[in-house]
């Protein structure tokens, strides 16, 4: 094997040449939008939804800069998830070929599905509580579009 050649970050298996390099930014991405999620509503969100009461303080945080863009961080985490499972809708990838393609957009379809029927059946109940559906109220429409618009992506690899 030739110096350039054994430099390249690439793995082939069967034939496919997979890009490690991008299979780890889509699990980075991916991640990343779970963690800024689940930091905003276990450390930022009292703070962000704080309202001023005579003799109340409002609660301290570890991040002040993320209690202040308040709704926007599901914005964000959710952005992150989604660009993530794009970038993984790569043909480099192996959710990008052959049968990953259809894992990966049934995977999206159904989970897209699923946020918005447990939203409807179960996330407009007041006696029951999960905790992001909570906080979005309608927007878990969106989230579940956004599911589902990303396994068009997949969609449009499948061969």
């Amino acid at each position: 094997m030739s110096k350039p050649a054994a430099r390249k970050p690439t793995v082939t298996v069967s034939g496919y040449e997979t890009s490690l390099v991008r299979c780890a930014i889509a699990l980075l991405l991916v991640l990343a939008g779970i963690v800024w999620i689940t930091v905003y509503t276990q450390f930022a969100m009292d703070a962000a939804n704080y309202v001023k009461l005579p003799g109340v303080k409002k609660p301290d945080t570890p991040f002040p800069w993320m209690s202040d863009l308040k709704r926007w961080n599901y914005v964000i985490g959710f952005a992150l998830i989604c660009l993530g499972l794009v970038v993984s809708a790569h043909k480099k990838t192996p959710l990008g070929r052959g049968r990953g393609v259809v894992i990966g957009m049934l995977g999206c379809f159904l989970l897209g599905l699923v946020w918005i029927v447990l939203f409807y059946f179960v996330g407009q109940d007041d006696s029951v509580h999960i905790p992001v559906m909570d906080q979005l109220n309608q927007s878990n429409l969106l989230v579940g579009v956004a599911f589902m618009a990303v396994g068009f992506t997949f969609a449009t690899k499948w061969e």
